[in-house]
């Protein structure tokens, strides 16, 4: 029997604001360690120029407190950002979400991941007084190189997109979980197949490559940008751990949606020649 409207209704709501909420933080997640990395390099300001004071060195720079306070607030804002995604993630932790929020699970953990990376992307600190790791916005190429740093992330993030469009973003988002709920249709994870479950537990990040490479190609790379690329790597290294069979799985996926995209686009091309043609037919007796 379906839930009472009543009830509905407050869960619907939460479960949306908590998907709004974490949809205008991933838009302001890709300005922050996408575009904005590139044009202005996530240190803020623009990239130093050869003609500025030389870059200090390394060895200098790690003794400078300018340099290592704002490494040890960045440090911190990315741990409590891994630890909030892992241990809410853990089976212990999971089951008491669920025990104090029901159905909502899933969108509480979306929300405070969301907080999470609000409060990194707020608080994070630059560092402008260290060298760069590499700094290629120097002219002639700085427009050039900024420019292919663009148009890599611009289809990386389109990758991601189509990616996540494989997945049920939904679930992920935590709004079927309440849909199906109110409708008394169970946990829609129950009613997926035994090789969505196995790739679900192995998969925690389904665009690693496409990631790293935003991550990593930017023109300008200072520290606090090394130790944001440097730290997320090593924690999407740690949980990527698909084997063969979740790629055949996925391979097997990705060539249905072509197929049912080839499959519409042949129909909608039918139904034009045969509109087209008793268009003509009309045409011709009149």
């Amino acid at each position: 029997m379906a839930v009472s409207l009543v009830r509905a209704l407050p869960l619907a709501a939460l479960s949306l604001l908590s998907f709004l909420f974490a949809f205008c933080t991933a838009a302001e997640f890709v300005r922050f360690v996408s575009f904005s990395a590139v044009f202005r390099n996530i240190s803020g300001g623009l990239p130093r120029h050869e003609s500025e004071a030389a870059s200090p060195k390394w060895n200098v720079a790690l003794q400078d407190s300018r340099v290592l306070q704002p490494l040890g607030v960045n440090l911190a804002l990315v741990a409590l950002f891994v630890l909030q995604h892992s241990l809410m993630a853990s089976h212990t932790v999971k089951q008491w979400t669920v025990m104090c929020f029901g159905v909502l699970q899933r969108s509480v953990y979306v929300f405070c991941t969301a907080l999470a990376l609000q409060v990194l992307i707020r608080y994070w600190q630059p560092v402008k007084h260290g060298p760069f790791l590499w700094n290629a916005c120097t002219e002639p190429w700085g427009t050039w190189i900024s420019l292919i740093c663009f148009i890599l992330h611009f289809v990386a993030w389109l990758v991601i997109c189509s990616i996540v469009l494989i997945f049920d973003y939904a679930e992920l988002m935590g709004l079927k979980q309440v849909y199906y709920y109110c409708l008394d249709l169970g946990d829609p994870l129950e009613l997926k197949s035994a090789s969505v479950v196995r790739l679900y537990s192995h998969l925690r990040h389904p665009v690693y490559l496409e990631f790293l490479l935003i991550l990593w190609v930017v023109p300008c790379f200072p520290l606090d940008r090394l130790l944001l690329a440097g730290l997320l790597t090593l924690y999407l290294t740690c949980w990527h751990g698909l084997d063969q069979q979740d790629y055949i799985y996925l391979r097997s996926q990705l060539n249905k949606k072509f197929l049912i995209f080839s499959r519409e686009e042949t129909s909608c091309g039918l139904s034009f020649l045969q509109n087209g043609g008793s268009g003509s037919r009309l045409q011709t007796e009149d």
